[in-house]
C-alpha cells in the first residue's frame, strides 16, 4: 500500500525479509568458517615446518662433530657420552677439543675451556654416544644422536647416525 501525502511518498515496503536475512547470515557464516580453517591449517603447516628447521639444525650438530673427528689426529679419552679429541691449530699448536652431553644440551670445550652448547634452546638432545673403532688400518668414532624439538607436542624423536676416521688413521 502506498499513501500519497501532501509532500512525500511513503512506501512501507522497507528492510530485508527473514529469508534474505537468513541467506546473508549463512553466507557470512560460510566464508567466515573457510577463513577461519585456512589460518589453522596455515599455522598447522608454519609449526610443522619449525620443528623441521629445528631438525635441520640436529643434523648440523652432528655434521660439526664429525668434522672435528675428521680434523683430529688422536683420541684423547673416550666414554659413552664423553669424547676429547687431540687435533692441531693452524700455528702447530695442539689442543684437546671436548664433546659432552650435559643434561639436554652436547657442550663443547677447547682445552676444558666452554666454548657453548651446540644445539639450540629449541633442540633437546635426548641421547648422544661415541663409540671408538679401532681396525689395522686406523681409528674412528661412531655418533649416535637422538634429538627432539621442544615445539612438538608429539615429541617425536628423531635419530642421526655418522661414523668418521681420524685424519692420521688412513
Amino acid at each position: 500500500m502506498m499513501y500519497i501525502s501532501k509532500f512525500k511518498k511513503i512506501n512501507d515496503k522497507k528492510g530485508y525479509t527473514l529469508v534474505e536475512l537468513m541467506f546473508y547470515i549463512a553466507l557470512f557464516s560460510l566464508l567466515s568458517m573457510a577463513i577461519i580453517s585456512t589460518f589453522i591449517t596455515m599455522s598447522k603447516a608454519f609449526k610443522e615446518t619449525t620443528i623441521q628447521a629445528d631438525l635441520l639444525q640436529s643434523s648440523n650438530i652432528l655434521e660439526r662433530i664429525s668434522r672435528e673427528v675428521r680434523q683430529a689426529y688422536d683420541i684423547n679419552f673416550i666414554s659413552a657420552t664423553d669424547l676429547r679429541l687431540n687435533t692441531i691449530e693452524s700455528n702447530n699448536r695442539t689442543i684437546i677439543l671436548r664433546f659432552v652431553l650435559s643434561g639436554y644440551n652436547i657442550q663443547v670445550y677447547q682445552d676444558d675451556v666452554f666454548i657453548g652448547n651446540l644445539n639450540i634452546p629449541s633442540i633437546e638432545v635426548t641421547s648422544l654416544s661415541f663409540t671408538q673403532i679401532t681396525t689395522a688400518q686406523g681409528k674412528g668414532v661412531r655418533i649416535t644422536l637422538s634429538t627432539r624439538s621442544n615445539r612438538d607436542s608429539l615429541s617425536r624423536t628423531y635419530d642421526f647416525y655418522s661414523t668418521a676416521a681420524l685424519r692420521g688413521s688412513y
